[in-house]
């Protein structure tokens, strides 16, 4: 009894999601470093409600059942008290569509939609310590961090998904994704649903009725966005970054002490700016994007959407971290390497799972201050 008494069980649940056509062994090599850097008050879980083909489904179906799996995990466990978020490439957008099915306000928890998930009189122990900026699943949100996701949606330039970047492919990657991986190609592209109605992408990047997509980021005490900065032919450093190509600079070939192959981190301040919006211009530009996707038809659409998920998702604060493979033995691998899919094959990202770790220590070690909003 004295031994079970004095064993600490943990407090904060990190979520682990995997990308596109992958399971939770892409977190084998990751998920013992972190085991082992974060210590026993972590309770590590890599997802597993949405492997290899279940990632074709779409966006908001795969985000549905990451939302449920989260939920079962905190009911199981009735220690923790916290909750983050570490997500490769497309197992990001899964992560930011779950985290607003989870999110509930403190302050109007009647009413919402997500009042499922908020804690009983018997479980209100959980959000004693809160951000006042809302739950996830009834527990304090602290750290959404992604790893080469491709919030801005893909395009060409040597980003699009599944293709490798073979330019041969990229005329034909817009009409062959949906056939390829089914509704999540088409999200991904831009080109889902009505033509009068906003890609989800777009919703993602808003506060809709049922769904609070930027609040429910913004209730993370840390947001952060790691970037491959060349090299990556399945996600590009501007979609990974949230960045627009005017604030892309020549990126530094200096690892940061400590932390190799990474070589830029960037805090970027909240900027207000006005609600996305789908003008009847981009509906138009849609039809004919969906009707017939050529490169012609695309690059104004695609601009004129990207151009509206920066504001939107700029309305919160994100670190950016930016990673360059270019001296590693195989550069090419770096899309499977920013978070060591395999050990032995993309041991070169071993830099960049050692700062993750550290980051999430660091915001661990922070005392919890409440906020009145």
């Amino acid at each position: 009894m004295n031994t079970s008494k004095g064993k600490q069980e943990p407090d904060h649940l990190l979520i682990l999601v995997h990308g596109i056509m992958a399971s939770p062994k892409d977190w084998t090599y990751g998920e013992a470093v972190l085991k082992r850097r974060l210590g026993g008050n972590f309770y590590i879980y890599a997802s597993s409600a949405n492997i290899y083909t279940k990632t074709f489904v779409g966006i908001d179906m795969a985000g549905r059942r990451l939302a449920d799996e989260v939920l079962d995990v905190v009911k199981k466990m009735s220690s923790l008290r916290k909750i983050s978020f570490l997500a490769h490439s497309l197992g990001g957008l899964f992560a930011r569509y779950a985290i607003a099915i989870l999110y509930s306000q403190e302050t109007n928890n009647a009413g919402q939609s997500s009042s499922r998930i908020v804690p009983t009189a018997s479980e209100s122990a959980k959000s004693q310590c809160t951000s006042g900026l809302g739950t996830i699943a009834g527990l304090q949100p602290i750290n959404f961090i992604t790893l080469a996701t491709p919030h801005l949606g893909v395009r060409g330039r040597n980003q699009l998904p599944f293709l490798q970047g073979l330019s041969i492919l990229e005329k034909l990657a817009a009409p062959l994704a949906p056939l390829i991986v089914g509704r999540t190609g088409a999200q991904l592209f831009l080109t889902d649903g009505d033509p009068s109605k906003p890609p989800l992408l777009l919703q993602m990047a808003s506060d809709c009725e049922d769904k609070m997509f930027i609040l429910a980021l913004a209730a993370f005490k840390n947001r952060v966005l790691y970037a491959n900065v060349s090299y990556d032919h399945m996600v590009g450093w501007r979609t990974s970054s949230v960045r627009r190509e005017k604030d892309l600079i020549k990126p530094s070939h200096r690892s940061l002490e400590g932390y190799k192959h990474i070589v830029n981190v960037e805090y970027c301040s909240p900027v207000s700016s006005q609600a996305p919006h789908f003008p009847s211009k981009a509906a138009r530009a849609k039809e004919a994007a969906q009707r017939t996707p050529n490169a012609e038809n695309t690059e104004e659409y695609h601009q004129m959407m990207e151009e509206e998920m920066i504001n939107g998702l700029q309305k919160v604060g994100w670190r950016k971290v930016d990673v360059n493979f270019h001296s590693s033995f195989w550069p090419y691998s770096a899309h499977n390497s920013i978070h060591v899919k395999n050990e032995w094959l993309h041991n070169a990202g071993a830099g960049v799972i050692a700062h993750v770790a550290d980051s999430i220590k660091q915001q661990e070690s922070r005392p919890c201050l409440s906020a009145n909003l």
